[in-house]
């Protein structure tokens, strides 16, 4: 899926979020707001990844996101 549709569309895929990386907060998200920037660095610090990790994981579920 095309990032700007997530980001567009945060508050409907923050749930989905949740549940691919439950160590996130709510509050967390609630601040990424579909920034993908901001996801990938909270996904690194929440689960000790690195950078190319996070940004593996989260193009994979981005690209499992349906319309």
């Amino acid at each position: 899926m095309n990032w700007d549709r997530v980001e567009g569309n945060w508050k409907q895929f923050k749930g989905k979020a949740k549940e691919r990386w439950g160590k996130l907060t709510d509050d967390q998200l609630d601040v990424i707001r579909g920034r993908q920037d901001q996801l990938s660095g909270r996904v690194q610090e929440a689960y000790g990844i690195s950078k190319d990790q996070a940004e593996r994981q989260i193009n994979e579920w981005a690209n499992g996101l349906k319309d």
